[in-house]
């Protein structure tokens, strides 16, 4: 029965760090950078959602689609203004200016929304039910379906629609793309985009969960870049599987050996990993055209 709670809670939690993860796929995939603000955007969907649907009353689908916006405007902002001035000069100043972003979003937020975390009323949270003799939320079982189905929809994005090919193309070459009249900056801008809006749908759907607050990101993006980081940055489904299998290795090895452990033993795996496969466990290594 222990084993069983931690499986759902780290299929939950897992979920949630594949989506982050994925979108620190679909920027690298395009423009081989990343928005280390993965985390503070994930805040920043549960914080709109919230203020959207709790404060201002607005109906729930249409609050949650509101929030979406924001982040995908606020991912925007991050390429144009954190990430672009410093990629075109060839510096990697992106990675710190993405944290920094970051750093402010989340003091911004604290405030103007508060330091005290908040509760999110879902309809999926309010009563549990039985599974193998454990209460479990409706949401918890929903959460790694909808993580999996947002996977599935990006996949197709990119092999059926003109916006998923152009970003192909500039995965590819992107000097080719531009001379094919693909404009890669907007290609760019897009993938960042997707990638807050996979944040953006992570934050709401862990909210109900863990509470709406300031600081309720920065750990979530640590830790999506860490799954990241083992399932392959290289591959979309990587770190999708390699999300969940994350969160598993943290519920079961709370579970089982205390809270104390959880950290040591989930990164201790990674760097494990690593060792044996330094492109992790889904990656391919770049090869380097001549």
């Amino acid at each position: 029965m222990l084993a069983l709670s931690a499986i759902v809670t780290g299929l939950g939690l897992g979920a949630m760090y594949g989506l982050l993860a994925l979108g620190f796929h679909v920027t690298y995939a395009v423009s081989r950078t990343v928005n280390f603000s993965q985390g503070s955007t994930m805040m920043l969907g549960a914080v709109l959602a919230y203020t959207f649907t709790v404060t201002l009353g607005w109906p729930g689908p249409l609050g949650i689609a509101a929030a979406l916006i924001g982040c995908a405007i606020y991912g925007l902002a991050v390429e144009r203004f954190l990430v672009r001035p410093f990629a075109d000069r060839g510096s990697n100043a992106w990675l710190m200016a993405t944290i920094a972003g970051g750093i402010v979003l989340d003091n911004v937020v604290l405030f103007t929304f508060g330091k005290e975390p908040r509760g999110f009323p879902s309809p999926l949270t309010e009563e549990s039910i039985s599974i193998g003799g454990i209460g479990v939320y409706p949401l918890q079982l929903v959460i790694p379906v909808a993580a999996i189905a947002v996977a599935a929809l990006l996949t197709l994005l990119r092999d059926r629609t003109s916006l998923g090919k152009a970003m192909q193309a500039v995965v590819e070459n992107s000097e080719a793309a531009r001379l094919m009249g693909i404009d890669t900056r907007l290609v760019i801008a897009a993938s960042f985009a997707i990638s807050s809006v996979l944040a953006g749908i992570a934050g709401v759907f862990i909210a109900p969960l863990l509470n709406v607050s300031s600081s309720m990101g920065l750990v979530f993006g640590v830790k999506a870049f860490a799954a990241a980081i083992l399932g392959g940055l290289s591959s979309a489904w990587g770190c999708v599987i390699a999300g969940l299998l994350y969160g598993l290795i943290e519920a079961l090895t709370t579970a089982f050996l205390g809270s104390t452990y959880t950290q040591i033993v989930a990164f201790s795996s990674i760097i494990l990993v690593l060792m044996i496969m330094p492109n992790g466990l889904f990656g391919r290594a770049t090869v380097n055209k001549v």
